[in-house]
């Protein structure tokens, strides 16, 4: 079983749509997503909660957390959110970046657009490394 870690500064907006996406759209069997942030918010972006659970996914209930030494020795991949100098990296760790907008305060159209661009990502990369769901 696989771990990938979706990090951002916040933990509010970005990574949580990404392992959200990832969690629901992979083979749970093979792969799982966790998400994290070097000084997390209070809460999720409530445009953020919105647009996701237009599209069928409740991230009510879900907190932005610190993304820890521990959290990052469990994981295999490293997806930062687009925050430049100031995402976390953890050597030895295979490491991507996704230049993503922070939907932080955002109309909930853009954060939409945003939210479909995540899912297009999660899906890229669950294809490339063979962690999709099988078809039935």
């Amino acid at each position: 079983m696989k771990t990938v870690l979706f990090a951002c500064i916040h933990n509010a907006g970005r990574s949580q749509m990404a392992a959200a996406w990832f969690n629901a759209l992979a083979d749970e069997t093979k792969a799982r997503a966790v998400s994290a942030g070097t000084e997390p918010g209070a809460r999720v972006h409530p445009e953020v909660l919105q647009a996701m659970r237009e599209a069928g996914v409740d991230l009510q209930g879900v907190s932005p957390r610190k993304l820890t030494d521990e959290l990052a020795q469990e994981s295999a991949i490293l997806i930062t959110m687009g925050c430049g100098e100031q995402c976390p990296h953890v050597p030895g760790l295979r490491r991507m970046d996704w230049p993503l907008e922070d939907p932080k305060g955002k109309p909930v159209e853009r954060v939409r657009e945003i939210r479909e661009e995540v899912k297009g990502r999660v899906l890229e990369l669950l294809q490339a490394e063979g962690w999709g769901r099988p078809r039935s």
